[in-house]
């Protein structure tokens, strides 16, 4: 582009930017902004509250305590002054950590407690002093300690977890299956076991593993708060063996013969768990005691044993023939 066509160029520019329309629009920005700052000077001078973000947290603990539980490491603080004293709170560092020192507020008997008015103690020196509290939530911080006191127990699962229709849940593995609580002892002798927080699978069909928090107990510390779940679903098989019948009840001298002399038991299984069935885990007995009691041309046979862990275990006959020899 040549010398004489950028200047044209930028005249066209210019003489747009400061026609009589823009200039008017210039003047318009101008006073907008103008009656902006007024605005937000006027804000800024107003009263008006905000809520602060505090963190609070127990220091001096002694060595040999163990703290159980303890409220809230952060107050929520309202505080009311003019706008323009906010802001340093707001986007500042003024404000610090609370530290409570565990000495001033121990109470004995494994408690602990800072009031509201303490609490706002420690809070108003780090405000202006033309800056007001009008409330902390939460309005106290209570802690439980006790000196070590601790027990081992079990943990168990809240919550609802099932297979699909093909599978069965063959098991449940937690890491660690056992946690330490610490509490008073009257805690200690209560608590038997501690619950994950809540869970629910369903149409589970592969294993699953989740990391789940423990169940918080007020006054007892649980180490560790969370642990490892695994969920192991297996693929359902139906399965059949022959058991013999075994006669009970039966009066010196006397022998029953059943026909057939085995019956069989159909029952549904984990492919996984096929191996480990056989047929002396069962047990199918006839009782001469119910013969004499019902007299027929066959006697019932009932199941008394069988492995745990089974679905749909059933007889395929529930009477059969029989026969009472005299010795």
């Amino acid at each position: 582009m040549g010398i004489a066509n950028r200047t044209g160029f930028f005249a066209i520019v210019r003489n747009f930017l400061f026609g009589f329309i823009n200039k008017e629009f210039l003047t318009f920005l101008f006073f907008l902004m103008l009656s902006g700052a007024f605005w937000l000077i006027l804000t800024l001078n107003e009263d008006s509250e905000r809520e602060l973000k505090i963190p609070v947290t127990l220091t001096g603990v002694p060595q040999k305590v163990v703290i159980t539980s303890q409220g809230s490491d952060t107050l929520r603080v309202t505080v009311r002054d003019k706008g323009y004293a906010l802001l340093p709170y707001l986007y500042g560092d003024m404000l610090r950590t609370v530290n409570l020192v565990f000495k001033t507020y121990d109470k004995g008997n494994g408690k602990g407690l800072a009031t509201q008015v303490e609490l706002s103690r420690h809070i108003k020196p780090m405000l202006f002093k033309s800056t007001t509290i009008v409330s902390i939530k939460p309005d106290r911080f209570e802690f439980s300690y006790n000196h070590g006191d601790s027990k081992r127990v079990p943990v168990r699962l809240k919550g609802v977890v099932t297979p699909d229709e093909a599978h069965y849940l063959a098991r449940i593995v937690f890491e660690p299956e056992f946690v330490t609580i610490y509490a008073s002892q009257a805690k200690l002798d209560s608590v038997k076991s501690v619950y994950t927080e809540g869970v629910r699978l369903t149409n589970l069909t592969d294993t699953t593993t989740q990391v789940l928090n423990l169940k918080p107990i007020q006054g007892v510390k649980i180490q560790p708060q969370q642990v490892k779940v695994s969920f192991y679903p297996d693929v359902l098989t139906e399965e059949s063996c022959e058991i013999p019948v075994t006669a009970i009840n039966m009066p010196e001298g006397k022998t029953l013969r059943t026909f057939p002399s085995k019956v069989k038991v159909t029952f549904t299984v984990g492919a996984s768990s096929i191996r480990n069935i056989s047929p002396g885990q069962f047990t199918v007995v006839a009782d001469y005691g119910d013969i004499l009691a019902h007299p027929s041309a066959k006697c019932p046979v009932t199941l008394t044993a069988k492995p745990s862990g089974l679905k749909n275990v059933k007889l395929e006959v529930e009477e059969v023939n029989y026969l009472i020899e005299e010795q």
